[in-house]
């Protein structure tokens, strides 16, 4: 399977490009007042506001760093409902791709509650990788609400 690599902070994730749906550079956003923690504003996608996560400020707490290898990604979202959103995703060091094997991935050293987003873990000669799971990384408490004001349904 093929997965977008992303260095956030010193360690490596991954997400399924079979869940993203473009890849952008970094673009201005409308601020969101009183916003939950990570989401950083949305943006107009071809006519369609969108809700953008900065990963690093969800994990790490600090602002993702503004570098050539910083991107926005654009990935599919499934609220509660079923309904397919898009939801974008600021990553540092987004620019690179690998070929890894799903049922190499390892769940129980990956469990954390407080991120539910980030799912098993495996290795390379370069170290741990981790799964990042998009359909997680908003709480389902604010999910909904979040998606259905960015989209004015």
């Amino acid at each position: 399977m093929l997965f977008l690599t992303l260095r956030l902070g010193d360690d490596r994730y991954v997400l399924n490009t079979g869940q993203i749906s473009e890849i952008l550079p970094v673009v201005q956003l409308k601020k969101i007042p009183q916003a939950p923690a990570g989401v950083v504003g949305a943006f107009n996608y071809r006519g369609v506001p969108v809700p953008v996560v900065d990963l690093v400020q969800l994990m790490f707490g600090r602002p993702a760093r503004s570098s050539f290898s910083t991107r926005l990604v654009l990935v599919a979202y499934t609220d509660s409902a079923g309904s397919t959103h898009r939801l974008g995703l600021i990553a540092e060091g987004a620019t690179e791709t690998i070929r890894l094997n799903p049922m190499d991935f390892d769940l129980c050293a990956s469990a954390n509650p407080e991120a539910p987003y980030l799912g098993p873990v495996t290795a390379d000669g370069h170290g741990l990788i981790q799964w990042v799971d998009p359909s997680k990384i908003l709480p389902s408490s604010i999910h909904d609400t979040l998606l259905k004001d960015a989209s004015g349904r």
